[in-house]
């Protein structure tokens, strides 16, 4: 199951995020719930980009208008019969706003609007792949509701029908399905296709409302290839309920092409435009101005028509900005081109003749971007200046903007520039040496210091004085044989002989201690060592 948080974070431009959130906002204060449901859930988990945003409010989606207005919405129509607001927000991001209903059908193209949960607006929809949502609310926010397990079709590419009586009760189903096998590539399942085949052999379309009319027409220009769904639901028959005199034929082809390869360039250059308006302008290039002008006047939003009749205008004011004296410096032009209205940069880029605006493009498009290239990336290592520091990609952009202005063409200036935006050093690291035992040396058991065998030394000691008795009458525990012998010489009289004994007999009770001392280190306890000097001595 995909993370929803992490799509709705991830999947949507910037304009469209800040578009839900000014619409979760008015939401909020207003105490209604928000969900994101329709094409914007099914192409999230498909992986298709997402181009129209359809919003379900349980409430009345119309009493929200004030309140988006002045969030920076502009109202491009409204279906009163349904609750449903048309809204375009900056950036170009088209969203429907609609109150969640239930449909009733007393025959068919006639529809009665009933209000409702949002459980019961998604088993309303038209695809298993489109009743889907996700809440856009505090404490469930990403929460998926799929009460037709519409994610089994979508990862099995498949259209499948909500309600058995789907083309019978909207025939714009029939229209529907044919766009969306010409734009997604995929399959009516096995029962689907047989209800299609049915009802357009019993003419069901025929029934169409106009506002569902509506909407097909003007949905063409808001595909990825308009010239593609075009010939599709031509081939399939419904370009004749739709709009007659709208053909294939009508449309300029080659700068179509040349408008989608434009687009592809300015969107390597972070330029995002939307190209309904563009597109349809060059989808119906060769229609008769009479039959342009009615086909205007069947578009479901007026805010698009307008945005449609508005192209030149637009264009020539950003040539007007492009050429002004104070934007000459490269640095201000390329500004211009990444924050000015993408549409504006779009058809001007694409229609304009004047030598001076295209040697601009030129720039932006080919030229500048080569600077990039020439950002001191290893010098900007070295002074610790790396992507997990705050504000690092503002310094990237500010250093491009050095490089095209003919800036930083030195190492001094770069190395100048930079310095103010690197770090301190970090103190140097603390080393603990440690004594490295010679090769073949014996491992040490536990270390002795001088000290610790001179208080064991001290305490044997006590020891053996207390197996002495007093101070004055201690002696070393030699064998009584060896004394005797010792006495009796003494008592002859060899004073040279008693004078070489003395040392022997010192050093004897030296070795005696020494022993005595080793055992102690190598017994578990002193108690052991009294022990043996006990036992040794006789006593």
């Amino acid at each position: 199951m995909p993370d929803y948080i992490y799509l709705l974070e991830n999947r949507l431009s910037t304009d469209q995020q800040n578009a839900l959130r000014h619409l979760r906002q008015a939401a909020r204060e207003a105490g209604m719930l928000l969900f994101l449901a329709g094409d914007a859930v099914r192409d999230l988990t498909s992986g298709h980009a997402v181009r129209d945003i359809e919003l379900v409010l349980q409430g009345n989606a119309l009493k929200l208008r004030k309140a988006l207005e002045k969030l920076g919405a502009k109202i491009w129509g409204e279906d009163a019969e349904s609750r449903t607001l048309y809204l375009c927000f900056p950036g170009t991001v088209r969203v429907d706003l609609v109150s969640a209903h239930q449909r009733e059908y007393p025959k068919p193209g006639k529809t009665v609007f009933h209000p409702a949960s949002i459980q019961d607006d998604l088993r309303r929809r038209d695809f298993t792949a489109n009743a889907m949502a996700i809440s856009l609310n505090e404490g469930s926010f990403g929460l998926l509701m799929d009460p037709l397990n519409g994610a089994a079709d979508i990862e099995g590419r498949n259209l499948r029908l909500v309600s058995n009586y789907g083309f019978l009760d909207q025939p714009a189903l029939l229209i529907r399905a044919s766009r969306y096998r010409a734009r997604l590539g995929w399959d009516l399942d096995p029962r689907t296709q047989t209800r299609y085949d049915n009802a357009r052999e019993e003419g069901v379309i025929e029934h169409l409302s106009p506002i569902e009319r509506s909407r097909e027409l003007e949905q063409i220009g808001h595909e990825d290839d308009g010239l593609k769904v075009l010939r599709a639901l031509e081939a399939d028959g419904w370009m004749q309920v739709l709009f007659p005199a709208w053909t294939s034929a009508k449309v300029d082809e080659d700068k179509l092409r040349a408008l989608h390869e434009r687009a592809v360039e300015l969107l390597m250059q972070g330029v995002h435009p939307d190209m309904s308006a563009a597109q349809m302008q060059l989808l119906t290039a060769k229609l008769a101005p009479k039959d342009l002008s009615a086909l205007k006047k069947l578009m479901l939003r007026p805010g698009f028509v307008e945005e449609w009749n508005s192209l030149d205008s637009i264009a020539n004011s950003f040539a007007k900005l492009l050429l002004a004296k104070s934007n000459q410096t490269p640095s201000v032009s390329y500004k211009l081109f990444k924050t000015h209205d993408p549409e504006a940069v779009l058809w001007l880029g694409f229609t304009t003749k004047d030598a001076a605006v295209k040697q601009r493009y030129e720039l932006f498009l080919k030229t500048w971007p080569e600077a990039r290239q020439r950002i001191p990336y290893a010098l900007m290592q070295e002074m610790r200046i790396t992507p997990e520091l705050t504000g690092y990609k503002d310094l990237i952009e500010k250093i491009f903007l050095e490089l095209i202005d003919g800036r930083m063409t030195t190492p001094e200036e770069t190395r100048a520039f930079l310095e103010p935006h690197s770090p301190p050093a970090p103190p140097p690291p603390v080393t603990i040496k440690r004594s490295r035992a010679r090769r073949g040396a014996e491992p040490k058991v536990k270390e002795r210091s001088f000290e610790d065998e001179e208080e064991e030394t001290e305490d044997i000691e006590e020891d053996l004085d207390d197996i002495g008795g007093d101070d004055e009458e201690v002696e070393i525990g030699l064998p009584k044989d060896e004394l005797d012998h010792e006495e009796e010489e003494a008592d002859e009289g060899e004073e040279e002989e008693a004078a070489k004994t003395r040392p022997a007999k010192r050093g004897k009770e030296r070795d005696f201690r020494c022993m005595i001392h080793s055992l102690a280190r190598l017994t578990p306890t002193k108690h052991y060592a009294k022990n043996y000097v006990l036992r040794s001595t006789g006593e």
